[in-house]
């Protein structure tokens, strides 16, 4: 996997695939065997963890509660920023307290349970967890950004301080790195390149700069029409996003325009509904445009539960043909 990120000869593309499971990723124990459970099952080459959405909001008193159902997210029972004079209570919060203590237990536990392989932790982006705790209010957001931009950048910075202080001990709790997640906002379907150039790029890389030294750092871009590749310079290892998915760039694409690895190959559409010749077929195929040169074979985000086993055993099978 080291090799791949740096582009030396390998005898085959690394792969990992991560999803969530909503009844256990509560506690410590259980997200962390969870994840170690379905990476040793597939024999992965790298572990991407995949914790529960909400904690980040929640270290900052918004309420969730499990649906009790494995395929279905949590619950929201309250969230803190309902408008604008809220932001300017949203101050810097301990990176190792409250759910981020837990997190950190986690990847203890991972650390113990996985052997020699890397594994990264998922770190939502601060533009990110700003509109969890107004909501997931895109629109209000938005409106912020126009009306109130000083109160809105404010509550980012200090968000953008807490995030850098819980990516570093993410690492000293055994982390390769980060697996750094823009959710719903590096896309133009929500904020064009130039908002984004101003709520989410300046704060990102805060964050990111805590962890500049680590070995294995991605940017996670989600969503259709996304804004990639405006974020090439970002200083990460790989760059993972859905590359299949309309509007996005291909892998040979963004290949072509970074000297860093490229992370996906696999739709969420075929690994979750295909057949296991068409999971093959993609895997194939992100390596033929690539030359198999720094890629890690990925989803281009988090699968479901029911995500079909044949499928998984056929994206594993498929890098050794």
């Amino acid at each position: 996997m080291r090799a791949a990120l740096a582009g030396a000869p390998v005898d085959r593309a690394p792969a990992g695939f991560w999803g969530h499971d909503f009844t256990r990723e509560w506690s410590a124990e259980g997200l962390a065997a969870a994840m170690l459970e379905r990476f040793h099952r597939h024999d992965w080459d790298y572990m991407k963890v995949n914790p529960r959405a909400t904690y980040y909001a929640e270290a900052w008193g918004c309420r969730y509660e499990p649906s009790g159902n494995a395929n279905d997210g949590p619950v929201t029972k309250e969230y803190v920023v309902k408008s604008a004079e809220d932001l300017s209570r949203v101050g810097r919060v301990s990176g190792s307290e409250g759910p981020f203590a837990e997190q950190l237990a986690a990847l203890r536990l991972i650390r113990a349970g996985i052997g020699q392989a890397d594994f990264i932790q998922t770190v939502f982006s601060p533009l990110s967890v700003a509109g969890r705790l107004a909501g997931g209010e895109v629109a209000a957001v938005r409106d912020w950004m126009e009306r109130e931009p000083a109160l809105l950048e404010g509550a980012l910075g200090a968000i953008a301080e807490t995030l850098a202080e819980y990516a570093a001990a993410c690492l000293d709790a055994g982390a390769a790195g980060i697996f750094f997640a823009t959710t719903e906002w590096a896309t133009r379907n929500n904020l064009d390149a130039e908002r984004y150039a101003r709520f989410g790029r300046p704060y990102d890389l805060r964050v990111l700069e805590a962890v500049r030294g680590a070995d294995f750092n991605v940017l996670h871009v989600c969503r259709g029409n996304n804004l990639l590749t405006e974020l090439l310079d970002y200083p990460v290892h790989a760059f993972n996003w859905a590359d299949r998915e309309a509007g996005n760039p291909s892998l040979a694409e963004v290949a072509a325009r970074t000297d860093k690895a490229v992370m996906g190959g696999v739709s969420q559409a075929t690994i979750a509904q295909g057949v296991p010749d068409e999971v093959r077929a993609q895997v194939r195929d992100a390596i033929d445009s690539t030359g198999g040169r720094r890629l890690l074979i990925a989803p281009g985000c988090s699968i479901s539960l029911q995500t079909p086993e044949a499928n998984l055993r056929a994206a594993r099978e498929a890098l050794e043909a």
